[in-house]
């Protein structure tokens, strides 16, 4: 969630999640010995290898005789398209030493080496024990990425890397300003998450009122099956289609406000119109018996089985739940429902962003290694690669030309093609992980949908949760530009 980044937790379900669906994006806090240690890390060697010579090839100006070293997450999306592309960097660069590993204990195995000042020159920050990412760039950690961002993309000498990526990728890296400190490699469609099949035997269609998704909803409660389910036990997944639904009758301004914890941000009419939506769903009883009590896979499973049409959820649910998907399920997913016509954005509005974020620390004796790597990553060739192994997008915006795509990940690129300009990125879950997981998520949305509370009571506890982080000191601030 996404980025994605999740603090905090220690319990099952984003620990978890991150292991199976390859981190995308959602960060772990590491504990305080580690925040603090690394903070101060100003110990240690900062010598960098000597630049190499500049020329169309390497724009760069990578030294070709200089080691390289990489770490990687080893977790849903392995570490096979990540040692397959530093073959290409070993071809390009035959004089250089290239050391690879991969491991799920980032924190762990890299804090030694952050407190001595010898890090690698290129890590995927992933996985249950990821660094905290707004630690690092508080305290000065991290290589700006800008240089690679400007230099030539790897397939075509007249574009800037920049000018290949998907939406959002770009903003995503950036804290304070201008500048970039992570390249998130994976790219994550948020979004209703159905089968073309069950919606099919119904005769129905994806709703894009919120009238009928309440008649198909109706529809499915008359033949026994629930309009929908979600992750209850996790119930930060209700955002992954109610953020955008908030923004496509609000407008962006309004996700913008909620992210820069503006005062009354959460008052705003179209959050009180979506909440009450929702909360439908529960009065009406369409939502799956016994939802608040199921954590993420068996939710995903009861709606695999066709218990439940709709859940809300991100793009790794087709890897995850595939154990469980018939085969013809045509597992698809959708921009969220809007209300009406009075709407802000037109239908097609989805949340997308990065995931699997890649760093290269301040003090890498190697950045422009580094930074050359990403570069081959974010090939065409190299972008496709991942995509056939790990059924998943990346960052490069493209490659999937002449691959046969699973079935979510075709429509999830179809949502992406129709949402065109219109793709909204929330920034909450990385920005404050703490607030959007177990204040605006358990201890709010999933007392609503239970039918704990009302709208209007959730809407005034969570501007009150967003008020106190506002006024917190102890919390980095972070602001849309």
């Amino acid at each position: 969630m996404g980025s994605t980044s999740t603090h905090g937790n220690n319990g099952v379900g984003r620990r978890d999640l991150i292991k199976r669906s390859a981190a995308l994006g959602l960060v772990t806090v590491p504990t305080m010995s580690f925040l603090s240690a690394c903070a101060s890390s100003d110990s240690g060697g900062d010598s960098k290898v000597e630049k190499g010579k500049k020329s169309a090839k390497n724009p760069l100006g990578v030294n070709g005789s200089a080691p390289l070293e990489v770490v990687i997450f080893d977790g849903g999306f392995g570490e096979k398209y990540a040692k397959d592309a530093e073959a290409v960097y070993k071809t390009d660069y035959p004089k250089a030493e290239l050391k690879h590993s991969a491991t799920q204990k980032i924190q762990s195995v890299l804090q030694p080496r952050f407190n001595g000042g010898t890090p690698p020159d290129l890590i995927d920050n992933a996985g249950a024990e990821q660094m905290d990412m707004g630690v690092l760039v508080g305290k000065n950690q991290l290589t700006d990425l800008t240089p690679l961002l400007d230099a030539a993309s790897y397939d075509d000498p007249n574009k800037k890397v920049r000018d290949t990526l998907r939406p959002g990728i770009v903003e995503m890296g950036q804290f304070d300003g201008e500048k970039v400190w992570i390249l998130y490699y994976a790219y994550t469609i948020y979004g209703v998450w159905y089968s073309r099949t069950n919606l099919e035997k119904l005769d129905a269609e994806y709703p894009k009122t919120w009238d009928e998704m309440l008649a198909v909803c109706a529809k499915a409660k008359k033949k026994g099956i629930a309009g929908w389910t979600y992750a209850g036990k996790h119930p930060y997944y209700l955002p992954f289609s109610l953020s955008a639904m908030i923004g496509k009758v609000g407008g962006r301004e309004v996700l913008d406000a909620i992210d820069n914890l503006e005062p009354n941000a959460w008052k705003h009419p179209s959050v009180k119109a979506c909440f009450e939506a929702y909360y439908e769903l529960y009065k009406k009883g369409y939502i799956l018996k016994g939802t608040p009590g199921l954590d993420h896979i068996q939710s995903q499973t009861a709606w695999t089985e066709g218990k439940a049409l709709f859940i809300p959820n991100g793009s790794w649910v087709e890897n995850e739940s595939a154990q469980t998907t018939p085969k013809d399920f045509k597992m698809a997913v959708s921009a969220p429902s809007g209300l009406d016509d009075s709407d802000k954005m037109p239908f097609g509005t989805i949340w997308a962003s990065g995931g699997e974020p890649f760093i290269v620390p301040a003090k890498a004796k190697n950045p422009d290694g580094g930074m050359e790597q990403l570069r081959i990553m974010l090939s065409e060739g190299q972008s496709k690669n991942f995509t056939k192994q790990v059924k998943s997008l990346t960052a490069y915006n493209g490659g999937t030309e002449g691959l046969t795509l699973t079935p979510g990940l075709e429509s999830a690129e179809a949502a992406l093609k129709l949402a065109g300009e219109n793709v909204v990125n929330p920034r909450m879950q990385d920005w404050y992980v703490q607030l959007q997981k177990e204040k605006v998520g358990v201890a709010s949305l999933g007392e609503m949908m239970a039918g704990r509370a009302n709208p209007a009571e959730t809407i005034a506890k969570i501007q009150k949760y967003a008020d106190e982080a506002a006024k917190d000191d102890s919390i980095k601030h972070y602001k849309h530009s």
